[in-house]
């Protein structure tokens, strides 16, 4: 758990006006100071924690937190609320859509540094019922679950990860063929490739069940 430290200085510090380099600086005619973010969020200021909320209700907890650290004036402890999200492809009515979907609904990510005042903040917020973490104090987030949780960021420009994909049907369950020699023919999954974007279907052909591989695009939910 991180504490807040607080620096006192026995001299008055000198503040250089606006637009002047501090003494020994060097300055460069229109050079623009570039601030370097770290590649993974766990080094960021603070540690990250995992707040428990309603499910459905992510959105508006965060944005009652946002408000609740103005108010409260503790932004240089509470830093940052988020929540996880990841890519989902799905098809409907035989089409293929991404959409963007919680991926721990009921949980919210908050980096900040954890005092008295900070985790009455935080637990006080509407919306929110918890901390996650086991005994009386909660517990941070470890560098390996920051990172899977949100990611880490590249130097160079990298390829974004494949969306996951999410059949709207089981296997199992009855579909009807929209395209291909056997459309209109209704059958019942039998089963999913997801790595090759295909299904086997039972169709019944002529009284008798006929497997047949079909694309995720040539079916739809019955």
């Amino acid at each position: 758990m991180a504490d807040v430290m607080e620096t006192t200085a026995s001299e008055p510090v000198e503040v250089p006006e606006e637009g002047v380099a501090p003494e020994g600086a060097e300055q460069t005619a229109g050079a623009e100071v570039v601030v370097e973010v770290p590649l993974s969020p766990y080094d960021l200021p603070g540690s990250w924690f995992v707040v428990h909320s309603y499910s459905g209700y992510e959105n508006k907890v965060r944005a009652n937190l946002h408000t609740r650290v103005k108010s409260m004036h503790l932004e240089d402890r509470i830093f940052d609320v988020a929540i996880a999200m990841e890519e989902v492809v799905e098809y409907k009515a035989g089409r293929k859509q991404t959409v963007e979907r919680k991926k721990f609904p009921g949980y919210i990510l908050v980096r900040m540094y954890m005092d008295d005042d900070t985790w009455y903040a935080v637990r006080n917020t509407p919306g929110v019922t918890g901390f996650v973490g086991s005994g009386t104090k909660p517990t941070p987030l470890s560098r390996r679950e920051v990172e899977r949780i949100l990611g880490v960021a590249k130097a160079e420009d990298a390829k974004k990860e494949k969306p996951t994909f999410k059949p709207a049907w089981d296997v199992g369950e009855t579909v009807r063929v929209v395209e291909g020699p056997f459309a209109d023919f209704n059958g019942v999954i039998e089963e999913i490739n997801v790595d090759q974007s295909k299904v086997r279907v039972l169709v019944d052909i002529f009284g008798r069940e006929t497997p047949v591989e079909l694309n995720f695009d040539q079916v739809v939910k019955y």
